[in-house]
């Protein structure tokens, strides 16, 4: 069974869903990101998944009061990413009811911050990889590296996070399909909970992650293909469970 993680990316302080990681490719969705999650745990969410993405950018949180209204209203447990660089931000952000924090920039720069992060917080860290072509890219996005996904994902295997989310970003926001072949080689590669993200247009594209998954797979991410009414939560959630 997949875990379905609604997204919630919040620039300026609004919902909005991008393209290709690009900022300047944005469409709002709502002025209200707590009203949106209030929408998914009605609908049957049992995870939210929330990017500041202005934090992500600017290396430090940005959209914190829009976060802590959903986190206010949680009634499930809420994975956050965005700007997150010391452990002090991570430790705010538990304190503040954050179930787990996503760690994506720092991840590449500073291992022993991570390292730091998952002896403190056993449990608690997850590791974002967002890749184009495969390579690791940084800074939401805006730099790409030199890093390998699988090999950024071999790296923090044996340091106790919780999962990876992995998210092709030239598939991100498209609605054309996951990348699912990498996505599982990834998977394959590692024994940690993988959670795929970027590309899922419609029913039959999750299906067929569903399918091909077969278990190897922990989750995935949703966003565009529900703001815009392609897939509904509740058939989203359907296919998860069969």
């Amino acid at each position: 069974m997949l875990t379905i993680y609604p997204a919630i990316d919040i620039k300026a302080g609004q919902c909005v869903r991008l393209q290709r990681g690009d900022m300047n490719q944005a469409t709002v969705y709502g002025a209200d990101p707590a009203a949106q999650a209030r929408i998914w745990q009605d609908q049957g969410a049992t995870w939210l998944h929330v990017v500041d993405l202005d934090g992500a950018f600017a290396g430090r949180a940005v959209n914190r009061e829009p976060v802590q209204a959903i986190l206010a209203g949680a009634r499930v447990p809420v994975q956050l990413g965005g700007g997150v660089r010391t452990i002090e931000d991570f430790a705010q952000w538990i304190e503040a009811g954050v179930a787990r924090v996503i760690l994506g920039s720092a991840a590449v720069r500073d291992p022993d911050f991570v390292r730091a992060a998952c002896r403190q917080f056993p449990g608690r860290v997850v590791i974002g990889i967002d890749a184009r072509d495969g390579m690791v890219a940084t800074d939401g996005w805006a730099r790409a590296g030199t890093l390998s996904a699988v090999e950024l994902a071999l790296r923090v295997e044996g340091e106790g996070v919780a999962a990876i989310i992995y998210t092709e970003i030239s598939r991100d926001g498209m609605l054309g399909g996951m990348d699912i072949d990498t996505t599982l080689a990834l998977a394959a590669a590692v024994s940690l909970p993988v959670i795929a993200s970027g590309g899922i247009g419609e029913a039959a594209h999750l299906r067929n992650v569903a399918q091909r998954s077969e278990g190897m797979l922990e989750g995935v991410v949703l966003g565009r293909a529900l703001y815009d009414g392609r897939l509904s939560l509740a058939e989203a959630l359907r296919i998860a469970a069969e």
